[in-house]
Order: C-alpha cells, then sequence, then structure tokens
C-alpha cells in the first residue's frame, strides 16, 4: 500500500493573508497611482517619475508607505548602471518567470481558451468605467488595472475594486511568488493587498491550489492578444 506524503515545501509557500489598513478614498488613490508607477518596468520616465511617487507616499498609512518607499527611492537614485540592473532584475522575474506574472486572469484561466473571455471582459469593464486602453499592454495587467483604480470615480472606481477583489487570488500568488524570490518587488504587492479587502476562506483555499498545481494550460493562442500557441512547458517553475 502506497502511502501519500505532503507536497514538500508548499506550506513554506503560502503566506499568511495581510490585515487590510484604513485607507480614505484619495489615500487609496495615491497608493495605487504609486504601485502601477512601481510596478511597471523600470525605465527613464518610470526614473524621473519616482520623486513625485516619493512625495505622495508622505499621506499614507505608515504600513502602506513603507512598503512602498524603499523600490520609489532605488528607483529615483539609481545612476544608469542601476537602473540597467533594475531592469534585467524585472525582466528575470515578470518575464522569464511565469509564476510571477502581472497579468491577472493568467492565474485563473492561463493558456486556455477561457483566457482570451476573461480579457474581453475586462476591455467592457474599462469601458463601462469610462476608459479606453491607449497602452499595448493586454488590459489585465496589473499596473495598468491599478491606474484605473487611481483614476476612475464613482462608479468606475467600483468598477475598478471589483476588478482587484475578482482577481484577489492571483495578488496573493503573486506574493507569496516573489515573496519566494525575496524580489524588490514583494514589498510594493504587499503594499496593495494592504489596500484591498481581508481574503476570505474560499480566497484562500483558491490561493493554496494555484500555488500547488498553476494555473490550467491548453496551450491555444489569446485570439486577438499578442500571445501565441507555442508558449509551452509548465507555467508554474
Amino acid at each position: 500500500m502506497m502511502t501519500t506524503l505532503p507536497t514538500p515545501g508548499l506550506r513554506s509557500r503560502l503566506l499568511t493573508p495581510l490585515n487590510p489598513v484604513s485607507l480614505g478614498d484619495a489615500q487609496r488613490r495615491t497608493a495605487h497611482m504609486a504601485a502601477a508607477v512601481l510596478l511597471a518596468y523600470p525605465d527613464d520616465a518610470a526614473r524621473a517619475t519616482a520623486p513625485t511617487v516619493q512625495a505622495a507616499l508622505a499621506g499614507l498609512p505608515a504600513a502602506v508607505r513603507e512598503r512602498l518607499e524603499p523600490l520609489a527611492a532605488a528607483i529615483a537614485d539609481a545612476d544608469d548602471d542601476a537602473l540597467r540592473a533594475l531592469q534585467a532584475d524585472y525582466v528575470a522575474t515578470f518575464d522569464l518567470k511565469r509564476k510571477c506574472a502581472l497579468y491577472l486572469t493568467y492565474y485563473r484561466a492561463g493558456d486556455t481558451r477561457r483566457r482570451g473571455h476573461a480579457l474581453v471582459r475586462f476591455v467592457e469593464a474599462y469601458r463601462a468605467a469610462g476608459f479606453e486602453l491607449d497602452s499595448e499592454e493586454l488590459p489585465d495587467y496589473l499596473p495598468t488595472v491599478l491606474e484605473l483604480s487611481a483614476q476612475a470615480q464613482g462608479e468606475g472606481a467600483k468598477v475598478a475594486a471589483a476588478l482587484l477583489a475578482a482577481h484577489r487570488e492571483g495578488i496573493e500568488v503573486l506574493r507569496s511568488a516573489l515573496a519566494q524570490l525575496t524580489s524588490p518587488w514583494t514589498a510594493v504587492v504587499e503594499a496593495v493587498c494592504l489596500t484591498l479587502g481581508p481574503v476570505d476562506e474560499a480566497t484562500a483555499e483558491r490561493v493554496a491550489e494555484l500555488v500547488l498545481a498553476g494555473p490550467p494550460a491548453e496551450l491555444v493562442g489569446l485570439s486577438g492578444y499578442g500571445a501565441s500557441d507555442s508558449e509551452g512547458g509548465s507555467p508554474w517553475m
């Protein structure tokens, strides 16, 4: 009779959910815009914007501010060599490790036909919030969703909040993956989690499942969203 053993290391990859902090609407918008800047590719434009981010953080609760300040300072103070090193780290983390995807629908839909439908729903949500995408990024790109949350007002703000809440498990899995890598972007995702509602039991269970198995894979294209059928291999390196 074969004994089934627990998966080695599974518990070490699951992080305890963070308790949200109390923020006003203006503070939440500021935190989400700052996180959007810091989670985007650290190019010259990000370096030029980082001092503005630093100044804006002063009005945020300490738990959020202290998680955003280090990377904002690192980008603002980076010389060309340091910026190139940060860029290389960014690519190695977010572009080459699929468990660190910044695309929210990937965690639930993976490389399956369902992801194309999920992306269409994101576009529809942006339009419902009164926004049209003008970037080359997919609509579920976390910095773009955070920017929507920072800029939308009224019903649009509710749409942005609903998008983040609906994909909370993906954000939590991203946080766990970044923490495992001791990535400088871990604290930024933690700051985002602090601005969201508490993680309920059902979401925690989905996070555990995703950490163990990874997103589903069918290896089909995303029909119009730029992904090809050639993206093989395990989505959970």
